[in-house]
């Protein structure tokens, strides 16, 4: 080969500068893929409000769904979404934190071979299954149990609880693990049972990490589409209770949102609920983030 073809060897340096080019480059690309996708959001949802001279009190606090007819009222589709999302962790909770506990201190050797890789398996499911799972088991049971059509907020809260479990249960276990050894010994030593140390030492401990672990498992609940289509009924009324036919924000944009025209009030409203969305998965992630800097400056006291 000539000399003239011939390739030096990239120095440490230049080796170093175009590492550093490519992770920033990276890196911008996803600062502009989140900017661009608030703003897109942000402008297309708030034209109902200042395009079409809706009112903002009114798609807030208004309980009549009929976009045609000029009604946005999204309170009962916003009080769909936080019922779902609330009564899904609510029953979670003791589950995640049960396995978690079970994992690290009770059985760690087949929590980890066994009960961990089985409640990791359930991420890998699809939504659609859930959804097909819930019409088939959950609508049927609580159809013969309490009457009505079987579809509501509490049939969806139960899918949800199975679909957000491996999150919470991950992160718990992992709070949980992450106690320092020191804690439980130190315990132990002042004749604390297994199951004090338990309540009194570890989960205070680790009480930062499973908050952490339930509010990212809300966050997964609040925007959750298909599934929760599939089961909660899907209809655009304030719920009057747990066990009839309701909706969720999720559950209108996915069935509206292909059925609308590009610029119209009915398509501007789907954008603005999509907006309420946006705006709860920013507030989810500060109560993250206000969790982990407080549990930081705990730690450094």
């Amino acid at each position: 080969m000539p000399k003239a073809l011939r390739r030096k060897p990239l120095g440490k340096r230049q080796l170093e500068l175009v590492g550093k080019i490519t992770t920033a480059a990276c890196g911008a690309v996803v600062i502009l893929l989140v900017f661009t996708i608030i703003f897109l959001v942000v402008s297309r949802g708030l034209r109902t409000f200042t395009v079409d001279g809706q009112s903002l009190w009114a798609f807030l606090s208004g309980t009549s769904w009929l976009p045609e007819g000029g009604g946005i009222g999204a309170l009962p589709m916003i009080v769909g979404s936080f019922a779902v999302t609330l009564l899904s962790t609510l029953f979670t909770a003791p589950l995640a934190i049960g396995a978690g506990i079970f994992i690290v201190e009770i059985s760690p050797r087949f929590g980890r071979r066994v009960l961990q890789p089985v409640i990791e398996l359930l991420v890998g499911i699809p939504s659609v299954v859930y959804g097909l799972i819930g019409l088939l088991v959950i609508v049927p049971f609580m159809r013969d149990t309490f009457g009505g059509t079987g579809y509501g907020i509490l049939s969806a809260s139960l899918v949800l609880m199975v679909m957000i479990l491996p999150t919470v249960a991950s992160l718990s276990t992992d709070a949980i693990s992450s106690v320092p050894d020191g804690y439980r010994l130190g315990a132990k030593s002042l004749g604390a049972t297994r199951w004090q140390m338990i309540h009194r030492v570890v989960l205070r401990s680790a009480l930062p990490g499973i908050l952490t672990a339930l509010v990212l498992g809300m966050a997964r609940a609040f925007g959750e589409a298909l599934a929760v289509q599939m089961i909660v009924g899907n209809s655009a009324v304030m719920p009057t209770s747990l066990l009839t036919p309701a909706s969720t924000l999720t559950s209108i944009l996915t069935m509206g949102m292909g059925n609308t025209v590009t610029g119209s009030l009915q398509n501007d409203v789907l954008w603005s609920l999509a907006l309420v969305l946006l705006a709860m998965s920013l507030v989810f992630i500060l109560i993250v983030h206000l969790i982990g800097s407080r549990n930081k400056t705990e730690a450094a006291q």
